[in-house]
């Protein structure tokens, strides 16, 4: 094998949640680049028939699948419908979030618990589906955010916790699974990319980041999206428990 076909997806199937929009359109795009089949969840199922034909389009099967991460039924019955698609699940991108900008004196506990439910619990509901039905050699790769690394001026408590949160699951699961299952788990935290999340920025706030940003611009979904064909492939065989920050260097300021 060489360098370069240990970056190959020949054969696997992945499972991309929060796959309707946003980065999760890219990593569904960039898993079939490298020839992965797809099982998409997301709650729009309208837009994922989108992501869907732009996996057909790279000669890549794909299943959509109405998908509410914060009940873990929804999981169960994603990873169960790509099991009775494809027979097999290898890579799982747990991408499914929502954010808040809520000042902490305000913030309801409805509103703070409603993001830690997606952001956090959904993905251990998904990471447990998959675990049972993955093989040794599989990979789990939690979305997490350079906001559990840093602050950027905003109020995002429930974000910022749910996204640090998901940074201790991903090394708690690949202490329990890396040696005894043989999946390893990680973690990408990536800085600030264009998304729906973004777009609800107020005017000149990317602008004001940007200077904090060492490569002085946003990032492009296509960059975070080859770090998790990385982790996802042979060439990422040797990680697990890691975060790796996707960021422009915003984490060294």
């Amino acid at each position: 094998m060489t360098v370069t076909d240990m970056f190959r997806l020949d054969g696997k199937v992945a499972v991309v949640t929060g796959a309707s929009s946003g980065l999760g359109v890219a990593f569904a795009q960039a898993l079939a680049e490298a020839g992965s089949d797809l099982a998409l969840g997301a709650r729009r199922v309208d837009k994922l028939a989108d992501t869907a034909r732009l996996v057909e389009d790279n000669g890549r099967r794909a299943l959509a699948v109405g998908t509410d991460v914060a009940d873990p039924e929804s999981c169960s019955n994603l990873v169960a419908l790509a099991m009775q698609e494809f027979g097999r699940v290898d890579i799982l991108i747990n991408n499914a979030g929502i954010g808040s900008a809520i000042p902490a004196t305000k913030e309801t506990p409805t509103e703070f618990r409603a993001v830690i439910d997606v952001n956090l619990n959904g993905c251990y509901w998904m990471a447990q589906a998959c675990g049972r039905v993955m093989l040794p050699g599989s990979s789990v790769i939690n979305i997490s955010s350079v906001l559990a690394l840093t602050t950027a001026g905003l109020p995002q408590a429930a974000y910022a916790a749910s996204k640090a949160g998901l940074i201790g699951l991903t090394r708690d699961l690949a202490q329990q699974w890396t040696g005894r299952k043989g999946i390893r788990v990680n973690a990408i935290a990536p800085g600030f990319f264009s998304s729906e999340m973004t777009d609800q920025y107020a005017p000149g706030y990317l602008d004001a980041i940007s200077e904090r940003i060492p490569a002085g611009r946003k990032g492009d979904p296509s960059e975070v999206a080859a770090t998790a064909v990385f982790l996802a492939s042979a060439a990422g065989g040797y990680i697990t428990g890691q975060t790796i920050a996707v960021d422009g260097g915003l984490t060294i300021t």
